[in-house]
């Protein structure tokens, strides 16, 4: 390390989407951040398709020029196909917002991710691959600094205003502190793999993702067109349905495939190109978002349900949000708990938006159906899916949703922050909306 960064304001554990963003944004007001990240990029890493709410974050990240350039595939819509093969209309999200946000794309994430890191380092953040943070320090209560250990096998201390955890499914402080939270419905598991030479729409559908719906509607595949030819395709169920005793993930995956015939005729004159993958997808929540001088983003505060492709975007706000809440502290010499984790309400209603969507989804939603019966909330619905979460003007379509219900069933049940006090939209727009924002 060098040494004008060896007492940064700010250390980041974690390079991926949600560390590079928070580090970004710090950096760019001019306070020194240093990064850490255990592996070597570029690396694998699932999680592909981006929404349209990236586009705010990429943008000020200075992201969208290098995306433009890329070649990524290009997204504009999202399609559903149900249990009997029946497609539903697109939801072309630049219909519901004609402006550029309404574009985005289909990314291979260890380029992506690589792309987000060097982006990071260009704007003056420190950021040191193949490192190890093995414990965060505390003075007292409060998050004081890493220790750390590069490839070289030496392990050293770092000292920092701030510490944010950004390291993924590893969890470092979630863990410590015992602070995580399993949803009690949002228990599934995925096993997925890479085809060349699948079956893709053209012109304007050519880079949509496409939810299909098991026969047996036990669970849904993605299938998202990937660059070079290549299209990501993986199936998603309730774990114990999907693992326990059925052997392989290769005659898993197989078994699925001869289940549904929608997926064999897409991949008929396909070649697979990859080795099979598998992952659990438990969503889980930490119980806080911050502490004094620590601050939890992306999926080391949370995982969501991967239906509808939130995983990135809740990563870059929940970096967006944090570093803005950090920046303000660092400004004022108040690194509390309480400024610290100033975001969290509104990230968490905004996460709780996209779950009962998701659970909505698992319990038998149709898009199909609600478009025919309330053509005029296409677009409120079209909101949800590019992950317009975080303003209360979506919540109009829950009681529509509730009249398509069969008789007895009732709504899926609130779970994190419903018992939360609800945040006003003038201190969503006051804290997360800088004007010009929105189109």
């Amino acid at each position: 390390m060098t040494a004008n960064h060896s007492n940064p304001d700010v250390v980041v554990i974690g390079g991926g989407p949600a560390g590079s963003t928070v580090s970004t944004l710090i950096a760019q007001r001019g306070y020194k951040v240093t990064l850490f990240e255990r592996e070597r990029f570029p690396r694998f890493h699932i999680g592909e398709s981006l929404i349209p709410e990236t586009y705010w974050v990429l943008k000020r990240l200075n992201m969208l020029e290098k995306m433009k350039k890329s070649c990524f595939v290009k997204k504009h819509s999202v399609q559903f196909v149900n249990a009997n093969g029946k497609l539903s209309a697109p939801f072309y999200f630049w219909d519901n917002k004609p402006h550029e946000c309404s574009q985005t794309w289909q990314v291979v994430r260890s380029e992506f991710d690589l792309l987000m890191l060097n982006n990071a380092r260009e704007h003056g953040v420190q950021a040191h691959e193949g490192v190890r943070v093995l414990e965060v320090l505390f003075e007292g209560d409060r998050a004081a600094g890493v220790r750390i250990q590069g490839e070289d096998g030496v392990p050293r201390e770092v000292r920092a205003k701030v510490v944010v955890d950004a390291s993924g499914q590893s969890t470092m402080l979630q863990n410590r502190f015992k602070l995580r939270l399993w949803d009690p419905v949002l228990n599934k598991g995925a096993v997925w793999t890479y085809w060349e030479g699948a079956y893709r729409d053209t012109g304007r559908d050519e880079g949509a993702t496409i939810v299909i719906q098991t026969p047996n509607k036990q669970g849904w595949w993605w299938y998202i067109p990937l660059h070079n030819n290549i299209v990501s395709l993986g199936v998603v169920a309730p774990f114990d349905y999907l693992f326990k005793g059925r052997g392989s993930h290769e005659q898993i995956y197989k078994e699925e495939v001869d289940l549904c015939p929608e997926i064999q005729k897409r991949i008929q004159n396909a070649r697979r190109v990859t080795g099979y993958f598998a992952t659990k997808d438990y969503s889980y929540r930490s119980k806080e978002v911050a502490g004094d001088g620590w601050v939890l983003i992306g999926d080391a505060f949370g995982f969501l349900d991967p239906l509808y492709s939130s995983g990135v975007l809740l990563a870059l706000r929940s970096g967006e949000m944090a570093a803005d809440a950090i920046v303000d502290g660092l400004a004022k010499g108040d690194l509390s708990k309480e400024q610290l984790g100033q975001w969290g309400p509104v990230f968490n209603q905004g996460v709780d938006r996209m779950r009962r969507l998701v659970c909505e989804y698992y319990d038998g939603f149709s898009f199909g159906q609600f478009v025919k019966n309330y053509p005029d909330l296409k677009g409120k619905v079209t909101d949800l899916l590019i992950g317009d979460l975080f303003e209360g003007k979506v919540d109009m379509v829950w009681k529509p949703m509730e009249t398509l219900y069969p008789p007895g069933k009732t709504p899926p049940a609130p779970w994190f922050a419903a018992a939360a006090p609800a945040v006003t939209q003038n201190k969503v727009n006051e804290l997360f909306l800088p004007e010009g924002r929105r189109p």
